[in-house]
């Protein structure tokens, strides 16, 4: 699987990773248990195991940075009675518009991140049961508007990412 993901400027990514980290100081599953070099907050703008960018396509970026903002926290289905706790990303003009414009050069994605069935959000938490979505939902707060400021590459089986706006990143 490959996913095309929008990254945070460090500020807003210390937020989100002290949102993991308050989780994970409760005993509550959190994103923080994962270790993972490229593991890093971002939002998902497609995935799919054969995804393709045409090199000669527009350049969907231009827009970065580009300020978002949260809508609140909500909760996906999960594996086997269990939830995804999400922060929701507030739908803008210029974020569908970045979103369209990268599908417009992408092949590949999977139906539910093709624009009309995309929701965009940053994930908290899986696997987090039914007993401790209250404790979770009462442990965060809401949430100030945040920048992204480049979007990657990232694949699973290589464990890799790739920046696609500027210099390669090197895992965190």
């Amino acid at each position: 699987m490959r996913s095309v993901e929008l990254t945070f400027d460090p500020e807003a990514e210390a937020r989100i990773r002290a949102d993991w980290d308050l989780l994970a100081a409760a005993g509550l599953p959190s994103l923080a248990h994962h270790t993972s070099a490229s593991n890093r907050p971002h939002i998902t703008l497609a995935a799919g195991n054969d995804l393709a960018l045409d090199p000669a396509g527009a350049d969907p970026w231009k827009s970065l940075p580009l300020e978002v903002d949260f809508a609140g926290l909500t909760l996906f289905p999960g594996h086997k009675g269990t939830f995804v706790l999400v922060r929701l990303v507030v739908v803008t003009r210029a974020l569908l518009d970045l979103h369209a414009g990268l599908h417009r050069v992408l092949a590949g994605a999977t139906p539910l991140t093709r624009p009309d069935a995309w929701t965009p959000h940053v994930t908290l938490a899986s696997k987090i049961t039914g007993a401790q979505v209250t404790p979770a939902l009462e442990l965060l707060s809401t949430a100030t508007p945040v920048h992204c400021t480049d979007a990657r590459l990232w694949d699973s089986t290589s464990k890799t990412t790739k920046s696609l706006v500027g210099p390669a990143t090197q895992p965190r």
